[in-house]
């Protein structure tokens, strides 16, 4: 059994010890580097003052979103980062901060964040990167609002495929004329 460092008297019995041991540290650095080395964007929120139940559902919903969250003392974090194109994310891990890496979607992380944000004053954002540079926090709305590949790919057939069913209707509007001629000249010779 591993000394954790923690009193044994009866007044620290109810108080919980979260020493880490030094294999467990590293555990967390090399699980956090390894998911920021093929992340798109990360993310950051200072979540003081936020129920354990919110959290709960705020990390189900990133799940479900492809977005990896973790809460991780910042000395950890900035080793994590270091060797990464979130290594700029360094000098801004300050405070309680939870850390969300878009794994499949740029996009994805600031778009959990910023609806857990709108509905949770206390969760205040505090950094976003994005492509190996530092932006601002306000940002994340901007990041958030951008479409996701499958909306951004919907958009485009349809932006390509507007041409081509105008096309398509000049190139069969003289025959169509035509056809209204033949008819009202056929409805006019039945009316005579």
């Amino acid at each position: 059994m591993r000394d954790s460092g923690c009193a044994s008297s009866a007044l620290f019995a109810t108080r919980r010890c979260y020493l880490l041991t030094l294999e467990e540290k590293k555990a967390i650095v090399a699980e956090v580097a390894e998911r920021a080395a093929v992340a798109h964007s990360a993310v950051a929120a200072e979540y003081r003052g936020l129920e354990v139940g919110k959290l709960t559902a705020l990390r189900a919903k990133a799940r479900e979103a492809g977005v990896y969250m973790r809460v991780v003392k910042n000395t950890l974090a900035r080793r994590a980062v270091q060797g990464t194109e979130f290594e700029c994310i360094q000098d801004s891990l300050v405070g309680p901060l939870i850390l969300a890496f878009s794994m499949h979607e740029p996009a994805a992380a600031a778009r959990v964040i910023n609806d857990f944000a709108k509905d949770n004053e206390k969760f205040v954002v505090r950094l976003v990167a994005l492509r190996g540079k530092l932006l601002a926090p306000s940002d994340v709305k901007v990041l958030a609002s951008m479409p996701t590949k499958d909306e951004a790919i919907s958009q485009l057939m349809s932006v390509m495929k507007a041409p081509i069913q105008k096309l398509a209707a000049t190139l069969a509007e003289p025959g169509n004329k035509l056809a209204r001629t033949l008819a009202a000249v056929r409805d006019q010779k039945q009316a005579a």
